[in-house]
């Protein structure tokens, strides 16, 4: 390879041979490591093999930058390849924050938190929620109202203020607008829910929120709420 074919072929960041990209085009491809300049070394990729998965599957294939050869890196163990979400608040801190519980805490774990700003948490769906049995036998699939309250209880986090030991209120629905149901989910998904305070009105409890579901990185729900604290008597 000349030298300057091969500069190009190191700052596109090691990239296959047209025939590879040609023989790959149906799967979606992100940087494991970033291109470098000074190294002839193999530059791994991440290859998405799995649409519904909440990570990409680190595996396998590398291209050699110094001849164009493509060569196969050895699989990582399938076991090894889904990293697992960060536990901000773990269920029992969730349960100490919300009142509602089984079956209907909806939450299992927050993974991002920003006081009086946004919260991030997952749910992760199983066959065995209670749901399923009925909705539907043939065809099981968590109902659209359950999204919807499971991120109402992700907002009920930000609204609680657990920062400060809790607001020592319930909080209640009071509307939501413009819910979009995008895709199903099914057993076996974790649904990602993000819920982003957009105005609060301090004086009378009440406070907007925005909310999207994803699984896969997809939005799978996504709508405005309307939500208000106050006493439970």
């Amino acid at each position: 390879m000349e030298a300057t074919a091969l500069t190009n072929h190191i700052i596109s960041g090691f990239s296959c041979n047209s025939s590879s990209s040609q023989a790959s085009s149906t799967h979606q491809y992100h940087s494991l490591i970033p291109a470098t300049t000074n190294s002839l070394k193999y530059q791994k990729i991440i290859l998405s093999s799995n649409p519904r998965s909440h990570f990409h599957r680190r595996n396998l294939t590398a291209c050699s930058s110094v001849n164009g050869v493509e060569d196969t890196v050895k699989d990582v163990p399938i076991e090894k390849q889904f990293p697992a979400y960060p536990a901000v608040m773990d269920i029992n801190k969730i349960r100490e924050i919300l009142p509602h519980r089984y079956p209907f805490l909806l939450v299992d774990r927050v993974i991002e938190y920003n006081a009086g700003v946004s919260a991030v948490a997952i749910k992760n769906v199983t066959i065995n929620d209670n749901f399923f049995p009925g909705h539907f036998p043939e065809r099981p699939i968590m109902p659209g109202v359950l999204m919807i309250e499971a991120m109402a209880q992700v907002g009920g986090v930000v609204m609680l203020q657990p920062e400060v030991g809790g607001s020592q209120q319930n909080f209640f629905f009071a509307g939501i607008d413009k819910v979009r149901f995008r895709k199903p989910v099914i057993a076996g998904d974790t649904l990602v829910m993000r819920m982003t305070l957009i105005k609060l009105q301090k004086r009378f409890g009440i406070a907007k929120m925005e909310g999207k579901a994803y699984v896969g990185g997809e939005v799978v729900c996504e709508g405005e709420f309307l939500m208000a604290t106050g006493s439970s008597e």
